[in-house]
C-alpha cells in the first residue's frame, strides 16, 4: 500500500514537472516572438532626415558666414548635412549646405565657392549652387566636370518677385548690408535650372553616412565623454558654441555668444549630430585674405558628438574626390543618429573645448 502511494506521488510530481517545463517553454517562445517582433518593428522604422533609398542627387549651396551675412541666414536648419570650413586667414568661415528631396523656399546668402569645397561636393556626388568662385575653383569646376549653377551667370540683382524666368538667384532689398551678402535662391529655382541645363538628377553613389532609425545606445561605447557644451574656435573673432538641450535632445548653436537664428524658421539653429576634426591650413596667392588651402587628404582623429556625449573617432580621405570614411577607434563604421549633421573642419592649433 505504501509502495502504491509512493508511486502515485512520483507520477503526480512527474506530471507537474512536465507541465512546468511545457509552461516555461511556452513562455520563452512567447517572449522570443515578442522580442523578434520588437526587433522587426525597430528595423522597419524610417529614417526621417533623408530617404535612404532615394536616388536623387544632393544639391550643395555655398553659404556666406561673415558677420554681415549671418543675420540673413536662411535654410541652414533645413539642410541634412552642413560643412563649416575656414575661408580666410582671419578665421572667417563659409558653409557648404546639402539638401536632398527638399522643397526649401529660401537658401542663402549664396556666396563664392573655394576649390576645397569641391572635394565635398564630389564625395557626395552633389550639384553645386554658388555665386562666383576662386581662381583655382574655376579651373577645377571644368577640369573635374562638376555640375554647377553659378549666380554670376544665372543670378539677378532683382528681387524674388521680379527676377526673369531665365534667372535662378535673386537679391534681397535689405540695404543695411552690401549686395554681396544678399543673394538667395530656392530648391524650386535650382530644380528649374537643373532641368534647363539638362543636369543628371540621379546618383548611384551611396550616402556619406548611415543613420540609425532608433536612438544610439552610447552606453556601450568605451571612448565616450560628457559633451553638454562645445566651443569651436576658428579664431578669437569667429567661434561657434553648441549647448545640449536634454529635453529636445539636440544641440543649440550660437556664434560669438549670440543665438544663431535661421530666418526661415525664426528660431535658433539646432543640430542632432556634430562631427569635428582638425586639418592644417595655410594661405596661398600671397594676400592673406585671398585664399586658403586645406590639407584635407589624409587621416586623423576627431569626435562624433550627439545626445550629450562625445565619442572619439577616426577619419580618412584617400583623395580629393574620395568619400571621407568615418569610423570608431576600433575601425567599425560610424553610424549617426537620425537628424541633421554639422561637420566642423577646424584649423590645427585652434582651440576645441568639450565639457
Amino acid at each position: 500500500m505504501k509502495l502504491k502511494k509512493k508511486n502515485f506521488i512520483l507520477i503526480i510530481m512527474s506530471i507537474l514537472i512536465i507541465l512546468l517545463i511545457i509552461g516555461t517553454v511556452f513562455i520563452l517562445k512567447k517572449d522570443k516572438k515578442e522580442e523578434d517582433k520588437n526587433v522587426k518593428e525597430e528595423e522597419n522604422k524610417v529614417v526621417n532626415i533623408i530617404k535612404e533609398d532615394s536616388k536623387s542627387r544632393p544639391i550643395a549651396f555655398t553659404i556666406d558666414n561673415s558677420d554681415d551675412a549671418r543675420s540673413l541666414h536662411s535654410g541652414l536648419q533645413k539642410a541634412y548635412l552642413v560643412y563649416e570650413m575656414i575661408n580666410y586667414a582671419d578665421g572667417r568661415t563659409r558653409f557648404l549646405a546639402f539638401f536632398k528631396d527638399s522643397d526649401t523656399s529660401k537658401i542663402g546668402p549664396i556666396r563664392s565657392t573655394r576649390h576645397y569645397h569641391l572635394d565635398y561636393v564630389l564625395e557626395n556626388d552633389a550639384i553645386l549652387a554658388h555665386w562666383g568662385q576662386s581662381t583655382i575653383a574655376n579651373t577645377n569646376l571644368s577640369k573635374l566636370k562638376i555640375d554647377h549653377i553659378n549666380g554670376i551667370t544665372y543670378g539677378s540683382n532683382k528681387t524674388q518677385d521680379q527676377i526673369e524666368s531665365y534667372r535662378y538667384f535673386w537679391t534681397d532689398k535689405n540695404s543695411s548690408v552690401d549686395i554681396s551678402h544678399r543673394r538667395f535662391t530656392s530648391i524650386e529655382l535650382i530644380n528649374k535650372a537643373i532641368e534647363k541645363l539638362k543636369i543628371d538628377k540621379e546618383t548611384e553613389q551611396g550616402n556619406l553616412f548611415k543613420y540609425s532609425a532608433v536612438p544610439l545606445n552610447l552606453s556601450k561605447i568605451d571612448n565616450r565623454s560628457t559633451a553638454n557644451k562645445i566651443d569651436i574656435y576658428f579664431s578669437n573673432s569667429n567661434y561657434a558654441t553648441y549647448e545640449y538641450d536634454k529635453d529636445e535632445q539636440v544641440y543649440k548653436r550660437s556664434v560669438k555668444g549670440k543665438e544663431h537664428i535661421d530666418n526661415l524658421t525664426n528660431e535658433q539653429i539646432t543640430v542632432k549630430n556634430i562631427i569635428v576634426y582638425k586639418v592644417k591650413n595655410y594661405t596661398i596667392e600671397g594676400d592673406p585674405n585671398i585664399l586658403q588651402e586645406l590639407e584635407n587628404v589624409g587621416s586623423g582623429e576627431g569626435f562624433y558628438i550627439t545626445d550629450g556625449y562625445a565619442i572619439n573617432i577616426k577619419w580618412e580621405k584617400e583623395c580629393h574626390e574620395c568619400q571621407t570614411k568615418y569610423t570608431y577607434l576600433d575601425g567599425s563604421e560610424l553610424i549617426l543618429n537620425d537628424g541633421n549633421t554639422f561637420i566642423e573642419i577646424m584649423p590645427t592649433g585652434k582651440e576645441l573645448k568639450i565639457s
